[in-house]
């Protein structure tokens, strides 16, 4: 059989996330941070509040080294390695973390910095973004493209039939006015104030690319397909353009998928808290097995199934 572990991204954080798995390597791994980071990631995650672990700040590192920690105690189980690994927007730090392309420590500052940088792009309460469901992927490229008025493009294509778009608010508010009567089924303002994987976050990206250069990056262990284009790569230049590149341009996840799947791949584990992941899966393709790893019974099923 052949695996893919995948990480989730923002969204899926919460207070207390993976304590329910009982595992050292969540405590160990949440302090290592602690450390790198010279602020108690450890206590913000277990004890909140969570108006400070919902800022984008503290979000992504918290939930990097919550896929971490989570990569770590599977790889302790001694199982088959994974044919591949992905992670969903921020999440694609993590899948790069465990592939071995780049340094734990290096990623948390990225993804700090990263956070930091996506809050600045855009004054507070300027920017957002909304979920569209009931239109496939063209219709939703049209119906951004007929905005008469700001910023409004897709940013998520998430599953078939679930688009999230980013952009300025008048557009965002245009979209709430207009979007049923153009084909989507629902439109709903997501809880974002930042208007990730869109153009206004063109600045940053460049400001992003500076802080990769400085990095060290190397081939990854197992192939890592990027969120730009869900094609993997190799060479630590390509890697640094494909994660700078991928905080302006949309997430391709339905193509990261139905990639898996046509390399062979039949299960999909999701590494890190939530079931945002699988719940995207099951729409995406038949004939995947999907399972969250971030509790006890989750874990031992996906365990016994790589055992076999």
């Amino acid at each position: 059989m052949k695996y893919a572990l995948l990480f989730p991204g923002q969204g899926s954080q919460s207070v207390g996330m993976l304590a329910a798995l009982g595992v050292p390597e969540i405590a160990q791994t949440f302090g290592e941070a602690s450390d790198v980071l010279g602020w108690d990631l450890a206590k913000l995650v277990k004890e909140g509040p969570a108006e400070e672990l919902n800022r984008t700040e503290k979000t992504q590192p918290a939930l990097l080294a919550a896929g971490v920690a989570a990569w770590r105690h599977w790889k302790s189980l001694g199982l088959a390695a994974p044919a591949a690994m992905a992670g969903h927007s921020l999440g694609e730090y993590a899948a790069l973390v465990a592939a071995g392309s780049l340094d734990f420590a290096d990623a948390l500052k990225l993804v700090e910095l990263r956070g930091q940088l996506m809050q600045a792009a855009v004054p507070a309460g300027t920017g957002g973004m909304t979920a569209i469901v009931g239109m496939e992927d063209a219709a939703v490229d049209a119906l951004c493209a007929s905005c008469p008025d700001g910023v409004l493009e897709p940013a998520n294509f998430n599953a078939p039939g679930q688009v999230v778009v980013a952009g300025e608010i008048r557009a965002l508010d245009w979209l709430d006015a207009n979007g049923k009567s153009k084909g989507a089924r629902m439109v709903k303002r997501l809880a974002m104030s930042v208007p990730s994987h869109c153009s206004l976050m063109r600045g940053a990206s460049d400001k992003l690319a500076e802080a990769l250069a400085k990095i060290v990056v190397k081939t990854p262990s197992v192939p890592v397909p990027h969120n730009l284009d869900a094609t993997s790569r190799s060479d630590a230049d390509g890697i640094r353009a494909a994660l700078a590149a991928q905080l302006y341009q949309p997430v391709r996840w339905t193509q990261t998928v139905q990639g898996l799947q046509a390399q062979g791949i039949t299960h999909l584990f999701e590494c890190g808290p939530g079931k945002v992941l699988v719940g995207l899966n099951k729409r995406i393709a038949d004939g995947l097995t999907s399972i969250a790893l971030e509790d006890p019974a989750g874990l031992a099923q996906a365990a016994q199934l790589v055992r076999g």
